[in-house]
């Protein structure tokens, strides 16, 4: 007797026209053939978010191992070779390195942007922001490409520093989004407690531009030879930026206060208190590092808890109001209706 062979499943066949709607938009191709879960699409948007977090901690290693120009021209690492050679040494592979997570990156922002654009309902609004990222990435690889030509001029480092922080803002509220529904946001807390985050938010950018002024004027320049630095006394505005650092601590307490006498909802009260610790521990690396002259491991720390702590000064800003699911069999809230908050 003859064995019949083992079933096998049938590959679909694909047609000349779907090779060609391939071709003309791969989005709409992915996302006609495939549907992600909420959850799917919350891990996209948050890998996203912390590969642009990777990327502020790469970037300062770079510089703090005076790797800044290990790849002196861009966007080749050398004139003769794309990638870093034994030559370089490890200041090359640093700096190449740093270059090669920019495609990680791109990746995951090209996930988020894949999984918005296949999510059911289509949500444009969560497409829209990963395309914003995405643009986003390619201005500052470029961006970073003038720094090196450049020879490491101070501005344009600063620049580099806050168009990253750009795209952790977005990174952040497309987070949120995926994690919300598409209702009119409906507020959680009266006119004078948004004023007041507001005010710190606004702070929370004058501190992070003040910031990079620091790292300008400072003697941590990215490179062992002789780099320009800005032309401002590094003390000075070390206090300036201390005193910032103050009064962005001093809204949050003022906030935390605020938000427990009026009983506010649990979320934007949880969201303020975790950036409260957040912020003592910044100020105590802060402090620490300043009084023993600047170790390249605490700057390095200081520069991850700066991304961290703009992430939840928009947390906070987020959590102000709420956004709840609609559907067939969730309808809208009157704005005198009482919902728990859609983000946990």
């Amino acid at each position: 007797m003859h064995k019949r062979p083992p079933t096998m499943e049938r590959v679909p066949n694909v047609t000349r026209a779907d090779a060609v709607a391939a071709v003309r938009n791969p989005l709409a191709f992915i996302a006609a053939r495939w549907t992600p879960t909420p959850r799917t699409v919350q891990r996209a948007a948050l890998t996203a978010l912390v590969m642009s977090v990777v990327i502020v901690v790469t970037g300062g290693a770079v510089r703090l191992t005076g790797s800044g120009l290990g790849c002196p021209t861009w966007p080749k690492c050398t004139d003769d070779s794309l990638t870093a050679t034994s030559a370089m040494g490890v200041h090359g592979a640093i700096e190449f390195g740093n270059r090669m997570l920019t495609y990680v990156l791109c990746a995951a922002v090209g996930w988020a942007i894949i999984a918005a654009r296949s999510e059911k309902p289509q949500r444009r609004g969560l497409t829209l922001l990963g395309w914003a990222q995405f643009w986003i990435v390619m201005s500052n690889a470029v961006l970073g490409g003038i720094v090196v030509l450049v020879g490491l001029n101070p501005y344009t480092v600063a620049a580099h520093f806050v168009a990253t922080s750009a795209l952790i803002a977005v990174a952040t509220v497309m987070w949120q989004r995926t994690r919300e529904g598409d209702a009119a946001p409906r507020p959680l807390v009266g006119r004078s407690v948004q004023q007041l985050v507001w005010c710190l938010v606004a702070a929370s950018v004058l501190l992070i531009l003040v910031g990079t002024v620091v790292t300008g004027a400072g003697p941590h320049a990215g490179d062992s030879s002789e780099v320009e630095r800005m032309p401002v006394d590094w003390e000075t505005v070390s206090k300036v930026h201390a005193v910032l650092a103050w009064i962005v601590v001093s809204l949050t307490f003022a906030l935390c206060f605020v938000l427990k006498a009026i009983d506010a909802p649990k979320v934007p009260l949880h969201r303020t208190r975790e950036l409260f610790v957040i912020l003592l521990c910044q100020g105590a690396v802060g402090y620490i590092q300043y009084f023993t002259d600047l170790p390249e491991a605490l700057v390095g720390l200081h520069m991850l808890g700066s991304a961290v702590m703009w992430i939840w000064i928009l947390r906070v800003l987020l959590s102000l109001r709420e956004r709840p699911h609609t559907g067939p069999d969730m309808p809208v809230a009157a704005p005198g209706d009482r919902l728990e908050p859609a983000s946990k």
